[in-house]
């Protein structure tokens, strides 16, 4: 049997479905070389499955380390993909990377009884006269010049296991890190 003939026969038995003929060309030579097995032969490399329990385990304890971890750094110190450490964290671990909610600081009962009061006394004057409160307002140019550099939502965020709460980041004071200008 040729290469032509197999090919004939291959599409008469399976149709469309039939390997092409670079293919059948392909084996044939491999067999004339002295291939006797159509397995997949042994590579150097990775191995063909990344998701076993000592893997598992390694990942766990990356992640354990550090929440802030990133995807890519587990995949290169373990030198597995990023799609197995993905599946490992998600479907073995059940984790999620959730962002750090932000959170007001917490005023105490004072702080927040002056709150009140400071609203419903504006409340009052604008009630008195809406015209008058608003023609006082006074309006000008304005900007906050930081002199730090502030963390952002996406830096804050952690790995968290399936009975964990997300994290918390306290929001900073408006006056810490930035002064006000007016421009005149």
């Amino acid at each position: 049997m040729n290469t032509v003939e197999a090919k004939e026969w291959l599409d008469k038995c399976y149709g469309i479905c039939s390997p092409p003929s670079s293919t059948i060309k392909y084996w044939f030579a491999e067999f004339r070389r002295g291939r006797t097995s159509t397995a997949d032969a042994e590579r150097s490399g990775r191995p063909k499955e990344a998701i076993i329990p000592e893997i598992i385990q390694q990942v766990r304890r990356m992640l354990l380390n550090d929440r802030k971890v990133k995807v890519r750094e587990i995949a290169e110190s373990i030198d597995i993909s990023t799609g197995s450490v993905v599946t490992i964290m998600h479907q073995h671990l059940h984790m999620k990377k959730l962002l750090a909610m932000w959170v007001p600081h917490f005023l105490n009962i004072d702080q927040k009884e002056q709150r009140i009061n400071d609203s419903q006394r504006c409340l009052a004057l604008y009630n008195r006269n809406p015209r008058e409160f608003l023609r006082r307002y006074i309006t000008m140019d304005e900007t906050w010049v930081h002199h730090y550099v502030p963390q952002d939502k996406r830096q804050s965020a952690e790995w968290v296991g399936p009975d964990e709460r997300p994290p918390k980041r306290v929001k900073q004071d408006r006056w810490a890190g930035k002064k006000y200008c007016v421009i005149s």
